[in-house]
């Protein structure tokens, strides 16, 4: 069974009214802890997945529901969605119950009924450590409304990002998408391996980096690439850096070490801190916004709700190359980034100031 240490009273909640709700979780005869984040349900329900790892405290768990809410606020809206911002983690101490085990299983029919308490204002899906099978637990065993239970949105999620990386090396270096370009993924699971296979077939030659080395070595194999080590990934000479591993890979520190003319990824959090993106603009630098590059997964998602057809699902996830074209036109047009010119747009479609 998972264990939870209690927290001590300095443990806080962080910034209890930074979101619209932010919601504790706990039962200790299944040993669970978690934190639902609802940040904004302008646009409908918050949506958003469910996060199970170790955190050093609750305020670190707290304050990453509620930045990834936001982020998934400013997702929907960008990707023209019926759908709020929310994320939840579920705190583990230890290691995590192994797929299937019934200590898992209790772990997640508990956190769904807790999340059916929300009626239907959050809605979970996967996200990092979760599977499927948890998403139909939390539907079967919970009582509470779930995505992502039956279809795995990684290629989804992978093609997204494709077309944005693709869209902005037409912007930035002409016809001719990522023919020719130099493109480095950093992190190469079942989203960033996908995004290299399709950068490959579009005629980029790849570079890949994963902590998991023999991972990165295979798929290098597989595509007659290279391989670097992951902590190198976003300072080896490219055109194009794809992070789609770790958060905040670029931070004011090392962007002057950025040999990359584009960065888009699946990453969130993608930039340290919104100035990044400033710093980034001065060095000529074109970073596509990580909430607009990563939307393909909640698109696939919705379109299994409302009942596209395969085609239209993926000429929707497709559509990411447009806006993100927009976006990149629009912030050259106005002398901004394109982060600044993401929210500017999301602030329009949800009817209240958004600043970086």
């Amino acid at each position: 069974m998972t264990t939870v240490t209690t927290p001590v009273p300095s443990d806080s909640i962080a910034e209890p009214w930074a979101t619209e709700q932010t919601i504790t979780c706990r039962d200790d005869r299944v040993g669970l802890r978690a934190v639902i984040a609802i940040d904004d349900t302008t646009l409908g329900p918050g949506f958003g997945g469910v996060r199970l790892r170790t955190y050093p405290s609750t305020e670190a768990a707290a304050r990453e529901a509620q930045r990834l809410a936001a982020a998934m606020t400013l997702k929907h809206a960008l990707a023209e969605l019926p759908y709020g911002g929310a994320k939840s983690v579920v705190m583990l101490d230890g290691p995590a119950p192994a797929p299937g085990s019934p200590q898992r299983r209790a772990l997640f029919a508990r956190f769904g009924e807790m999340i059916a308490r929300t009626a239907g204002y959050y809605v979970p899906g996967v996200d990092m450590g979760t599977l499927l099978e948890d998403m139909q637990t939390i539907r079967d065993d919970g009582g509470a409304r779930a995505f992502c239970d039956e279809v795995s949105p990684s290629p989804f999620t992978a093609r997204g990002v494709y077309q944005a990386m693709r869209a902005a090396a037409v912007h930035h270096h002409g016809e001719g998408g990522l023919a020719g370009l130099h493109v480095v993924v950093q992190g190469v699971g079942s989203v960033g391996a996908e995004v290299a296979r399709l950068a490959h077939t579009d005629g980029a030659r790849l570079t890949v980096a994963d902590v998991d080395t023999a991972r990165a070595q295979e798929l290098a194999r597989e595509l007659g690439g290279d391989t670097v080590a992951a902590d190198e990934a976003a300072f080896h000479e490219a055109d194009v850096f794809s992070p789609c591993a770790i958060a905040r890979v670029v931070t004011h520190d090392n962007i002057a070490r950025i040999p990359a003319r584009i960065i888009a990824g699946a990453a969130n959090d993608t930039l340290d801190d919104p100035g990044c993106a400033e710093a980034l603009r001065e060095a000529g630098i074109t970073f596509v916004p990580d909430f607009v590059a990563n939307a393909g997964g909640v698109i696939q998602v919705h379109g299994g709700v409302v009942g596209w057809s395969d085609e239209e699902t993926l000429a929707a996830v497709d559509r990411i190359g447009g806006r993100v074209t927009g976006l990149l036109e629009s912030a050259q047009e106005h002398g901004i980034t394109p982060l600044a010119a993401a929210l500017q747009r999301a602030s329009t479609v949800l009817g209240r100031e958004i600043s970086a």
